[in-house]
């Protein structure tokens, strides 16, 4: 029922009551009036009855939306919290990762040098044996040959060799 439409008809009854003379009153039919009033109380309670229910759904609709904003601003601590310890294990996860790396560099520039020394330590003493060995093949290449050539030498042709002084009072 519409509050507003029963108001309004309650006022054209009064206005159209036939006036009293000589004064502001008006005869207006009682039960006609009363039914009017009746409806519009009836009206107005029903109306009151869905204010209250309108009320009472928006307090459950607001702590429904609440609840919910709640919950949102939780999955977002939560997602917040998630990313930043993603983040934090990231960065932690790089620093350590950069720090391997360099250790890694490190360890390996140590051993390429260690390397280095150990092979040229190894070709330095096998230079030195090469040429110990290269100097005994030529010495005794040199004996060698003296060997062949001193074939055809005289005894007076010996003689006439001189000898290094360290060598000559030795044999």
């Amino acid at each position: 029922m519409d509050v507003h439409a029963k108001l309004a008809e309650i006022r054209q009854l009064v206005e159209e009551a036939r006036s009293m003379p000589m004064s502001a009153s008006a005869v207006v039919n009682r039960a006609e009036l009363l039914a009017l009033i009746d409806e519009l109380g009836g009206g107005l309670a029903a109306a009151f009855t869905d204010a209250d229910r309108v009320v009472a759904d928006r307090a459950s609709v607001v702590d429904d939306g609440r609840r919910e904003a709640e919950q949102i601003l939780e999955r977002a601590r939560d997602e917040r919290e998630a990313i930043i310890s993603d983040t934090e294990v990231y960065r932690v996860a790089k620093h350590q990762a950069d720090r391997l790396l360099e250790q890694a560099g490190t360890e390996a520039d140590e051993l390429r040098k260690e390397t280095d020394e150990y092979v040229d330590s190894k070709l330095a003493n096998f230079e030195i044996t090469l040429e110990k060995t290269i100097d005994a093949v030529r010495r005794g290449r040199e004996r060698l040959a003296g060997r062949t050539d001193m074939h055809g030498i005289t005894d007076d042709e010996v003689s006439k060799i001189q000898l290094p002084e360290h060598l000559e009072g030795g044999s």
